[in-house]
């Protein structure tokens, strides 16, 4: 299927995530590129998007929207739409606490003979979108973990946990994750749009609810082990409460590693103040097959959050098929270790 986007500039590239994430990669790589692609989780069962999914049968669309809203021009008019999108309605009535473009996506899918994929291109032309929203799978997914330390008469035990929320709030540790279906079919326009990109930028993202659902997706791990796209992987600025407590830069790419054993990573992206051990790091990115690159990626007002500029800048460096020292950056100090 053509892009309804119009003319493509810079490489193409497609962004792995859900979430608040997925929104901080993109708004950086719209900084880089016009031919870009968001593949996004679908495992949601919380809040709007959890209850149009049980009434409906829907798609979750809360991420999905969130990604549209990131991608969204930067004029007046796309700001309306913006508005509109993430409006979220208040009280306690049938309406109470569902967000705007939860409904008019679900509305559109339900309503348009291409679904949820129509659905979403044709939001993204009423934002003037820079560059395409997919899900990763057109059936809704459920997520399903191993969890240790629930209980207390066996800290060591292993108690199956299920759904999004409650794997992202566990009190526990998450071993490993998969889906429900245990085969879930991959969106076509997805496969496709892994299979001919030049780049593929997976995280920043809830670890286990986001980042790693896509690679249990069968099709679409497959198009990321058959695609000449180079990887990048965009770890974390900090643990999250529940889901990756007490998780070091090395941890995320070994549950990365354990999940996806035959994915080749060519760049790893890490916020210079988050590791404590680059040359660990860097043996765990070497033994992945790929590169590291350190470079100031947060904020700067002391919260866990990705600067869009800074995140641009680094992705630029793992863009460059051969590894350099850049010139000095008024975006802060950046290494790459090979």
């Amino acid at each position: 299927m053509s892009r309804p986007y119009g003319p493509a500039g810079g490489p193409r590239v497609v962004a792995l995530g859900g979430g608040h994430g997925l929104s901080a990669s993109l708004r950086a790589l719209t900084q880089i590129t016009e031919d870009l692609t968001a593949v996004v989780t679908v495992a949601d069962d919380g809040g709007s998007s959890g209850r149009l999914r049980e009434e409906f049968g829907a798609v979750p669309p809360g991420d999905l929207r969130m990604a549209l809203a990131a991608l969204a021009a930067p004029d007046a008019w796309a700001q309306v739409w913006t508005d509109l999108l993430q409006h979220r309605y208040p009280g306690d009535g049938a309406l109470g606490g569902h967000a705007a473009g939860n409904l008019l996506l679900t509305g559109l899918a339900q309503t348009r003979p291409g679904g949820v994929v129509e659905a979403l291109d044709l939001v993204g032309r009423l934002l003037g979108a820079r560059g395409r929203v997919l899900p990763a799978s057109c059936t809704p997914l459920q997520i399903e973990a191993e969890v240790v330390g629930l209980d207390l008469a066996d800290p060591y035990g292993s108690r199956t946990v299920t759904g999004q929320v409650a794997v992202a709030t566990t009190a526990g540790s998450v071993s490993t994750v998969r889906l429900l279906p245990v085969d879930p079919p991959a969106c076509p326009e997805a496969v496709e749009a892994v299979l001919s990109a030049e780049h593929v930028v997976l995280g920043p993202g809830s670890w286990f609810t986001s980042v790693l659902t896509h690679l249990l997706v069968p099709e679409l791990y497959q198009a990321l082990l058959a695609t000449p796209a180079r990887v990048t992987v965009v770890l974390n600025l900090a643990p999250q409460a529940g889901e990756t407590d007490g998780f070091t830069p090395e941890t995320y790419l070994e549950v990365l590693g354990a999940h996806a054993p035959e994915l080749v990573v060519d760049t790893v992206l890490a916020d210079t103040a988050t590791v404590p051990d680059p040359r660990g790091l860097m043996s765990v990115v070497e033994s992945m097959g790929g590169r590291l690159v350190l470079a100031p990626l947060s904020l700067d007002d002391g919260t866990p959050r990705h600067d869009p500029a800074r995140l641009a800048h680094a992705l630029r460096l793992a863009f460059d098929p051969v590894p350099r020292q850049p010139d000095p950056s008024p975006l802060g100090s950046t290494r790459t270790w090979r």
